[in-house]
Formats: C-alpha cells, structure tokens, sequence
C-alpha cells in the first residue's frame, strides 16, 4: 500500500492559485481513494498505480491551461499495511499518550 503527500500548483498563474487546487482536489475526491486535505499538500492512500494514476490525472488537468507546474511528493511504501492514512496518527498518539490535533 502506498501513501503519498503531494502538493501540485501551477507557477504561471500569479500569486493566488486556489481555483487551480480546487480543480486538483475535485480529482482526487472522485477517484474513491481514501485522501486527507491539509494546508500545504494532501495524502493519498492505495495501490501504487492507483495513486500514481490520481498523480497523473491532477497534472494533465494543469497541463491543459498552465505552462508551468511544480509539485512536491513524498511517498511511503508499505507492503501489507493498510489504513496508513489513520494508523500512523494512531501510532504517535500511543507514543504521547494523548490525542493531537489533525
């Protein structure tokens, strides 16, 4: 299972490009795969291709009006772990002994 933060903007569009990650995010929302929107990126949880594939999607849909785009990636690979999106949070709360903010 893989679970990947990435954030994608086009860098031609000036200073203020909401509408752009609005777009990205509407992708992501329909492609069924578990996802958590944060301020600066959002993680997505699958299958390697599946996620990959929302990747691809997001860009092309930039590319189609934007003639420059950044985007950052991490990307963390577990064979047979699922539920990363939760788990991991789980995880370091056990370790504090208390829940955090998400």
């Amino acid at each position: 299972m893989l679970l990947a933060e990435f954030s994608m903007w086009p860098m031609d569009k000036g200073e203020s490009v909401g509408k752009y990650v609005a777009r990205l995010l509407d992708i992501i929302d329909r492609s069924g795969l578990p996802y958590r929107l944060g301020p600066l990126g959002t993680c997505v949880e699958g299958e390697f291709d599946a996620v990959m594939a929302v990747v691809k999607q997001c860009h092309e849909a930039l590319a189609a009006d934007c003639s420059r785009i950044a985007c950052t990636i991490k990307m963390d690979y577990r064979k047979g772990h699922d539920r990363m999106l939760e788990s991991k949070i789980e995880s370091v709360e056990k370790q504090v002994g208390r829940k955090l903010q998400t």
